[in-house]
């Protein structure tokens, strides 16, 4: 088995190296990004790339060229089941709902005359999202009707942008006094006003539709479960001060008593319907102690520590740690050969 891995310095592609020097896996560095990509990967079995939703190359190519290398016989991460409701809240709506899913209440319009409706009759607050973003971002609590109106004819006038500069600014401040984040990026958070970045320019805007959620009200946290295979780690996120949003709080919670393993099962059960190769779940737990999927993303972020406990399909807890990255080759190894075995 020989694996392609693209790299690039916001990906998990050195953690892949790292893993396949390790233990000895053949492996190779290609550049995605070139136009002979596909000869690149010829005496490849395993195409392997990390893509970011806010580069705006690996938006405009990433998808086409991992589709053209299953095409060709590869085995890929992340394979069409697994990204292609990546940051698109939209289509993990349709998604969740079509397999039946545990999903908060969620509300989707493309006309104008709908949207404006729908909020005469509808209970507030309410969540706006935009279909992309990530850590919360292009997120707002929508608190009456008025804020409603105004946000559906922006959603269906000049539109918004991919990533809301006043609100970045605040999370930016926020981390800039826990120590987390530099004067620099404090500097540009203030230039996001004025400068757009290269992902938006080439995005442009998002308008054209409107996304809201039911608001669950009193949750102090939420909870992230991330399942790889058989196994899965899940992990507390603390909400914000003064703020309803948990993802992105960087304040978390690592006691795994704390976590209900009926959240476990539900993510077992979703990353098993879908096929993922791996799924990140973001839970609300409401009064009645229901628990409600927000969103859900192939790409599971990572802090050192993340996975120093695991579950098992059985939902045992196993307290040793283990490598999701490396679970994921050893994975795609399996099916490379299972691929093999079946073309001979």
């Amino acid at each position: 088995m020989k694996i392609a891995i693209h790299t690039s310095e916001v990906s998990y592609s050195n953690l892949w190296i790292s893993y396949c020097k390790d233990k000895d896996i053949e492996y190779k560095i290609v550049d995605c990004y070139r136009s002979d990509i596909i000869d690149q990967i010829s005496d490849c079995d395993i195409l392997m790339w990390h893509y970011h939703h806010k580069d705006s190359r690996d938006v405009l190519v990433a998808r086409q060229l991992l589709c053209a290398a299953e095409a060709a016989g590869k085995t890929v991460y992340p394979d069409h089941n697994t990204r292609w409701f990546f940051d698109d809240k939209i289509g993990q709506k349709y998604l969740l709902e079509a397999i039946g899913a545990p999903l908060v209440p969620s509300y989707v319009f493309y006309s104008k005359k709908e949207a404006l409706d729908w909020i005469e009759h509808t209970s507030y607050p309410k969540v706006f999202k935009l279909r992309k973003g990530s850590g919360s971002s292009n997120v707002r609590l929508v608190k009456n009707k008025k804020e409603a109106s105004w946000l559906v004819c922006k959603a269906f006038g000049r539109g918004f942008r991919q990533s809301d500069p006043s609100s970045g600014l605040k999370d930016r401040y926020r981390l800039f006094k826990l120590g987390t984040m530099s004067y620099l990026d404090l500097l540009e958070g203030i230039a996001r006003f004025f400068i757009k970045t290269r992902f938006e320019r080439v995005a442009g805007r998002e308008r054209g539709y409107v996304y809201f959620q039911d608001f669950v009200e009193g949750c102090t946290f939420d909870i992230r479960v991330t399942v790889i295979g058989d196994k899965c780690f899940a992990f507390k996120r603390r909400v914000r001060k003064n703020d309803f949003r948990a993802s992105g709080s960087h304040d978390e919670s690592h006691v795994q008593v704390e976590i209900p393993t009926d959240v476990l099962k539900i993510a077992f059960h979703v990353s098993d319907k879908i096929s993922s190769q791996s799924l990140a779940l973001d839970f609300l737990v409401t009064k009645e102690h229901e628990y409600l999927i927000t969103e859900i993303s192939h790409a599971f972020g990572w802090e050192k520590g993340d996975a120093d406990n695991y579950w098992d399909t059985d939902l045992k807890l196993h307290k040793q740690p283990f490598n999701p990255f490396g679970d994921i080759i050893e994975e795609l190894i399996r099916i490379a050969k299972r691929k093999k075995t079946e073309s001979q």
